[in-house]
């Protein structure tokens, strides 16, 4: 079976396919023919599906990739500009969660939605690992708060950039402030080597966050969780990832406890126009 597979009744020789082929392995040296993959495709091949998301007339097949495993768009159900716009602004770092677990499969939806942010030659290098034993939650949140002791006592200033004391008094005086409450955690980690993995844990997250917010939930990226699995050898410990795994996103998941009812001000940004 050929990398593409290209039906030439439904081919309409339009090279529409040829142009966004990123990694240009589609050709079509006569305009009256399909198009073809040039040798050497099958080694150069990302299987983004890039093809076959594009094809207006259905015409292509990847050998890697199932026509029954793709989804069919219709513009009518993408959200409007002004949707997508508000969606964007009102979205909400949640920081006080109701004491309510959020059911196995609602999770698993999220990072469903999750998995389809983009990442660096299509090389989907994440996994995951969601935590949501309240007990284990604690845990870990008693070592992040053992980590910003020992920074208190080493390093002074990052203590006073970051108002450690004042998070470690607060967590004595009975607040959470390391995951604030939330029923669930949710990681993902990568071999420490895979360079798209950086880039791609953060999109991860955002896509996770939004996800989230579409459904009325709530998330909140856990950085100080982040910074400790990557440089805090108890916390690596207990979170058992591979040995050779770094953490590149950390995100509280819940219902929030609260609402909100306007959209807060942000700096104008600035721009250079050349």
């Amino acid at each position: 079976m050929s990398l593409i597979i290209i039906d030439p009744a439904k081919c309409r020789r339009d090279g529409i396919c040829v142009a966004e082929c990123p990694m240009g392995i589609l050709a079509q040296p006569e305009r009256d023919q399909p198009p073809l993959a040039v040798a050497g495709a099958k080694d150069i091949c990302i299987n983004c599906g890039h093809c076959l998301a594009v094809c207006p007339h259905g015409a292509l097949e990847l050998k890697a990739m199932a026509r029954e495993d793709t989804v069919a768009l219709d513009p009518a159900d993408l959200p409007s500009a002004y949707q997508v716009e508000l969606a964007l602004r009102s979205r909400r770092s949640i920081r006080s969660y109701r004491d309510e677990p959020l059911p196995r499969a609602q999770l698993a939806e999220l990072i469903d939605v999750a998995r389809y942010a983009p990442s660096g030659h299509n090389r989907q290098p994440l996994s995951w690992l969601v935590v949501s034993d309240r007990d284990e939650l604690a845990r870990l949140s008693g070592i992040v708060v053992d980590w910003m002791g020992w920074v208190c006592r080493e390093d002074s200033a990052l203590a006073e950039l970051l108002h450690l004391r004042r998070a470690i008094q607060r967590w004595q005086d009975g607040t959470d402030v390391v995951l604030r409450g939330a029923p669930h955690l949710a990681l993902v980690h990568a071999p420490q080597g895979e360079r798209t993995a950086p880039a791609a844990g953060v999109l991860a997250m955002a896509y996770l966050d939004l996800a989230a917010a579409g459904r009325g939930l709530g998330a909140c990226w856990a950085g100080y969780v982040m910074t400790t699995v990557n440089l805090w050898p108890p916390m690596a410990e207990a979170l058992a990832l591979p040995e050779d795994h770094g953490c590149f996103g950390a995100m509280m998941l819940g219902r929030p406890r609260y609402g909100f009812q306007r959209i807060p001000a942000r700096r104008q940004p600035p721009i250079t126009w050349r």
